[in-house]
């Protein structure tokens, strides 16, 4: 449903227990006797200038002070992927409602703010975000705002048009005082300037997230503790049904990467990060702690998370309830596990996976958070793009999908040499990157030459192999030595596609990327999952 132009009437409103309620401009006379502040006629003008007349609407009450000014956002900016990991509607506009003192405007208490999307009330956890810094914002603008300042800003201005007035006053006057802020149109901007970056800032505290390569997709929690315990409090967490019943291959996986990382000899390093979860028996504190890691009862915990496959199976209520009396911890992992994810995983329909890659656990993964995919898609103008593979052990994706894909050379991540220097290593060979990836076979074997039954919908095996397809820039800072590649330049890699592999049985040995066929049956694939929009 696209709200865009809506307007309240008798009919929409909640009916006979508000019956004064109305839509100013069209049912204006209802309420010729309450007193509108000019001022928030001015600045309710002031939006529909810059925007659109459908771009504000405002709400009177009849009987009562109040007026509800509602701001349609249009957020059909964001890519179709980047509104499917948000849990957005991109073709329907956020919704700021803001509740004034009709008749005080701006000497009257503070507003109220509320964000919504019409369409989309059950999943909109990106509302209570928003709303959070927008009500902050608000209480900050409101203690320096009022109408005599208004007043008087406009009356400085004119002025500066007398006959004594110099020409070096006006210029000074012009460069501190106009244009004369209006505080709707201000919240209007404001809102703009954040959306798109929300997932760069602490869901609950609004501060900066600190990642060695920059923000991730979604938006997340930090890990200071007051913050941990409000998103618990907030019930944000509690998506785990959700999340089982709609992309129950996915939260198979992401346990995998979790056991994977868990289980690794060097879990010190790469289990990262570890989890933060609550207690359930007492919320003021935390039953898994990163300042506290206690390895051996997270493992405890993880082994009494029940398949994803029984939880298809059953009600989940029930399910929660076994796994409860195994470990009381082993519910909230699974929760941690699913929402501390900060990449878009999807799996691919069978019509939309490449079939030279010989397996049915294939998924759509995207990082890159919106100004990445910014920067990247301006370099791919000036320089283009290619896509190579990245091999990286499966004990190493559980902090990728978190923390992204980083240049670990000459760092404690480091696994393999760094021959070749600084940077992320690709290749368009699938051979050299499934070395990368955990396979030691002395011969990649072509599945051809398999005899295999079809693959399950889930994971059968611990034993685990993954490759992710990235797309790269093909600038002059892609370094290539041969069929490996190193990019030093972080932003000019993006995963793209990533595929798992079982018992050691893995691809088409010989796949190479800078073949034309191949090239085209990626296109054909990418260009309906990343670039619909």
């Amino acid at each position: 449903m696209d709200i865009k132009g809506q307007c309240w009437t008798d009919e929409e409103s909640d009916g006979e227990n508000e019956p004064e309620q109305f839509l100013y401009g069209i049912q204006g006379s209802c309420a010729a006797d309450l007193y509108r502040h000019p001022q928030l006629d001015a600045d309710i003008e002031a939006v529909k200038d810059i925007y659109t007349d459908s771009a504000v609407s405002v709400r009177e009450y009849g009987t009562i002070d109040d007026v509800d000014i509602d701001l349609q956002i249009n957020i059909s900016f964001l890519d179709e992927e980047v509104a499917t990991a948000w849990k957005v509607i991109r073709t329907e506009p956020i919704v700021l409602r803001l509740r004034f003192s009709l008749s005080q405007y701006l000497d009257g208490p503070e507003p109220s703010v509320d964000v919504f999307q019409p369409s989309n009330k059950e999943s909109f956890s990106l509302g209570l975000q928003l709303k959070k810094i927008l009500s902050t914002f608000t209480s900050q603008q409101w203690k320096h705002l009022s109408n005599e300042f208004l007043k008087a800003q406009q009356e400085k201005r004119h002025s500066w048009f007398k006959a004594g007035g110099t020409i070096k006053k006006f210029r000074a006057g012009l460069s501190i005082f106009s244009p004369i802020p209006k505080y709707v149109l201000i919240i209007m901007k404001y809102s703009e300037q954040r959306i798109p970056t929300l997932n760069e800032y602490c869901v609950v505290c609004d501060e900066q997230h600190v990642f060695q390569n920059g923000s991730m997709l979604k938006p997340a929690v930090c890990t200071r503790e007051l913050c941990v315990f409000s998103f618990y409090t907030l019930g944000v967490m509690s998506g785990a049904a959700e999340e089982v019943a709609t992309g129950a291959e996915v939260v198979d996986l992401l346990v995998a990467m979790c056991r994977a990382a868990l289980e690794s000899p060097r879990k010190s390093i790469i289990f990262e990060p570890y989890p933060s979860v609550v207690d359930p028996n007492d919320p003021k504190t935390l039953a898994f702690n990163p300042k506290k890691k206690n390895y051996e009862r997270l493992q405890k915990a993880l082994d009494s998370v029940m398949s994803i496959r029984e939880m298809t199976q059953g009600s989940y209520l029930e399910i929660k309830k076994q796994m409860d009396k195994l470990d009381p911890l082993a519910h909230p992992l699974l929760q941690w596990i699913i929402s501390s994810n900060r990449s878009h995983i999807v799996k691919l329909p069978l019509s939309r996976q490449l079939k030279f890659m010989h397996t049915s656990h294939q998924f759509l993964l995207l990082s890159s958070p919106p100004a990445k995919e910014a920067r990247f898609r301006t370099a791919k103008k000036l320089y283009g793009s290619t896509f190579a593979f990245h091999g990286s052990h499966i004990e190493n994706w559980h902090s990728v999908l978190r923390n992204g894909l980083v240049n670990a050379s000459y760092t404690k991540l480091q696994l393999h040499g760094a021959a070749y220097g600084k940077g992320i290593y690709l290749s368009p060979i699938s051979s050299i990157s499934f070395g990368y990836s955990g396979t030691i076979q002395t011969c990649v074997l072509c599945v051809s030459l398999w005899s295999r039954p079809i693959q399950s919908r889930f994971l059968q095996s611990r034993n685990l192999n993954c490759i992710a397809l990235c797309e790269v820039i093909t600038s002059k800072d892609l370094q290539k030595h041969g069929n490996i590649w190193v990019c030093p330049v972080s932003d000019h890699v993006c995963t793209r596609f990533f595929f798992v592999y079982e018992d050691g049985q893995v691809g088409d040995a010989n796949i190479n990327t800078q073949e034309p066929k191949i090239q085209k049956e990626i296109m054909r694939v990418i260009g309906t999952q990343i670039y619909s929009s």
